[in-house]
């Protein structure tokens, strides 16, 4: 597994700032977090999600290449940085 955590650079609040995913081995997102400017915060599993976020559907880029494009500043964090967000959204 690994764990990213991007923040998307953008205006329009309709859309989340912050995305913070858990990642398998073949680059698909297991667990996935959502932040928005107005404080909400949403999730998505394979069981259930809140404020309509959604796992993806395609493998996950490296941070390099999330780096490469202009509106997205990404990191990797690790497993207990995730799994604190993590508890303290979906619980």
């Amino acid at each position: 597994m690994r764990y990213i955590e991007v923040k998307w650079l953008h205006q329009n609040p309709e859309y989340p700032i912050r995305l913070v995913s858990e990642i398998d081995s073949d680059g698909y997102e297991i667990r996935k977090l959502e932040f928005f400017e107005d404080g909400r915060a949403g999730f998505a599993c394979a069981a259930t999600s809140q404020l309509g976020v959604e796992l993806g559907t395609v493998s996950v880029p490296s941070i390099v290449e999330i780096n490469a494009m202009e509106e997205f500043e990404g990191k990797e964090i690790s497993q207990a940085d995730f799994d604190a967000l993590w508890a303290a959204v979906a619980g």
